[in-house]
């Protein structure tokens, strides 16, 4: 369970939310906080990426697309799985879509 704003939101026992649909950015920036991540600019580009990749598509990209989209608004130097370790250490799967509101994903495809 996480409290935010007064508010009780469902988590599984790793803090993933339960319910994508509850997320709101000040949530997620909470989530940021207890994963002790300063949201920096391409971080949290690659929050709302999910986010607008999940509200579209009704699932979570895949790190591939997220390395072509990085690739897209950051140059080719920046778009490589190392980077995106960088700004997710624990991984894509692990961090970003945590902070994104995402369930926890299924697949390991996400950090691979």
């Amino acid at each position: 369970m996480l409290i935010f704003d007064g508010k009780e939101f469902a988590t599984d026992e790793e803090g993933f939310l339960m319910d994508p649909f509850v997320w709101n950015e000040g949530l997620g920036r909470r989530i940021a906080e207890l994963e002790k991540l300063e949201l920096t600019e391409h971080r949290w580009d690659i929050v709302m990426f999910v986010r607008e990749h999940f509200d579209h598509n009704g699932t979570v990209p895949e790190a591939r697309v997220i390395l072509k989209e990085m690739a897209a608004r950051y140059g080719k130097d920046k778009a490589t799985r190392r980077y995106l370790y960088e700004l997710f250490p624990y991984g894509y799967g692990q961090q970003a879509c945590k902070i994104a509101g995402m369930r926890k994903p299924r697949k390991l495809m996400l950090d691979v």
